[in-house]
């Protein structure tokens, strides 16, 4: 096989994983029905909606932790994606014919839905590190970006393509508009997202054993070992400092970036009819917050920050990364009563949270090494699924208590202790 054709090869996995991301992020679009959930005749309360998504969240990280790291590593990541995508494509249906029931729409989206992301997610990300050992950081960010895109579509779908004063459906009000009902959705969703994601499977798979790209050297020496080099195992890797500092800031940036996700819309509607803004104005702005620029700026951060941690190095890169998110977390309390305040907060929040999905399986890689990122990251990204439990359920107690301030505050002064703990990563040393 020509050296032209291998470099062809690995870019079209690039294009099937982000094909199986983009529905793999449906659970970000769950803004597009909290509101839903909250009214007639479903009379969830914030908190049970923000359950139903932790339950999302902590099921994603645990499957993928439990099952999907040794499986892709023996039956390889083709099978396992295209598992997964089933698997969240029931979730939704039963979802879907759940009517109003919580418990139903719990175990569809919540546990269905999150174990097949959980078993679609890491596939790509493990398959793309082998395929291109050359740019972990941007191809880990490539990689992860249509999850973050995913959420835009997946929102908007709902209720049209309105971007403030930009109208790109006019006359076309989404599926809500139409007269589609939540349940409706589900069922839509379920049928796309299994297809999909079985189509973009079909194209994931490992280069030979031995590839290497065309024209690149690996590593040597020191160089090696702190850029994959050293492979470490699951079991030698958790008895490491380093495993646990990755662990913590990652836990403190997913509870505050899942959190947003989780109450955008809630927050939003209370600060901004508190400013005298109608409510049907205030469903406006938010639904463009997250379906937008939330959406789409955790899309380009993950690129961005992949890109920018192949120059400036993963350790700067993550602790500036959380320093960031923690000033704007604590601001967004303060600005998110007005509309440009609103756009602003969720677009750099979301560039940041989207860095998160690069920075840490490209680190992993290079402190634990390249050969077993597929079973070391997911037991990294158990962190998500803590962040998933803690954040959302935050914001949802201190919603229903209107307390909204103590769900911000405490998750952005975490994420400035997260960052300085950022500046003592280095790469771990094996005992002489």
């Amino acid at each position: 096989m020509s050296s032209e054709t291998k470099v062809m090869n690995r870019w079209i996995v690039v294009v099937g994983a982000i094909l199986v991301q983009l529905c793999l992020g449906a659970i970000y679009a769950w803004s597009a029905f909290t509101g839903k959930l909250n009214a007639e005749p479903f009379s969830f309360t914030k908190t049970e909606t923000q359950v139903i998504f932790s339950v999302g969240l902590f099921a994603f990280a645990v499957v993928m932790a439990l099952v999907a790291g040794n499986w892709q590593k023996k039956a390889g990541p083709r099978v396992v994606a295209l598992a997964g995508g089933l698997v969240l494509g029931i979730g939704y249906v039963i979802a879907g014919f759940a009517g109003t029931s919580f418990w139903g729409i719990l175990i569809g989206v919540g546990v269905l839905g999150g174990a097949g992301i959980g078993l679609g997610y890491v596939c790509p990300i493990a398959a793309l590190v082998k395929w291109f050992p050359d740019k972990k950081g941007l191809i880990t960010g490539l990689a992860v970006a249509g999850f973050g895109f995913g959420a835009l579509i997946w929102i908007k779908l709902t209720s049209g393509f309105v971007f403030g004063p930009v109208n790109l459906t006019p006359g076309w009000t989404g599926l809500y508009g139409m007269g589609w009902t939540v349940n409706n959705v589900f069922l839509l969703y379920g049928g796309l997202f299994a297809a999909l994601v079985v189509l973009g499977s079909l194209v994931l798979i490992n280069p030979p054993d031995g590839w290497l790209p065309a024209g690149w050297t690996p590593p040597s020496g020191a160089a090696a070992a702190a850029s994959g080099g050293d492979d470490y195992t699951t079991g030698e890797m958790v008895k490491t400092p380093q495993f646990w500092g990755l662990f913590f800031i990652f836990m403190v940036g997913a509870t505050a970036g899942l959190m947003v996700i989780g109450v955008i819309a809630l927050f939003g509607n209370d600060a901004l009819t508190a400013k005298g803004i109608a409510l049907d104005n205030a469903k406006v702005i938010t639904g463009t917050a997250m379906g937008l620029f939330f959406a789409l700026m955790n899309g380009f951060g993950r690129i961005a920050w992949g890109s920018i941690s192949d120059k400036l190095g993963r350790r700067n890169s993550i602790a500036l990364m959380s320093l960031l998110q923690g000033g704007m977390m604590i601001a967004f309390f303060f600005i998110g009563g007005n509309e440009i305040g609103l756009y602003i907060g969720a677009a750099v929040i979301g560039f940041n949270f989207g860095g998160n999905f690069a920075l840490f399986p490209a680190a992993t890689a290079d402190f634990f090494g390249n050969k077993n990122v597929g079973t070391n990251y997911p037991w990294v990204f158990m962190s998500y699924g803590v962040g998933g439990i803690v954040g959302p359920i935050l914001g949802g107690i201190m919603g229903d208590a209107q307390a909204w301030m103590w769900a911000f505050l405490p998750a952005g002064v975490a994420c400035i202790i997260a960052g300085f703990v950022g500046t003592t990563l280095r790469p771990p040393k094996r005992a002489a």
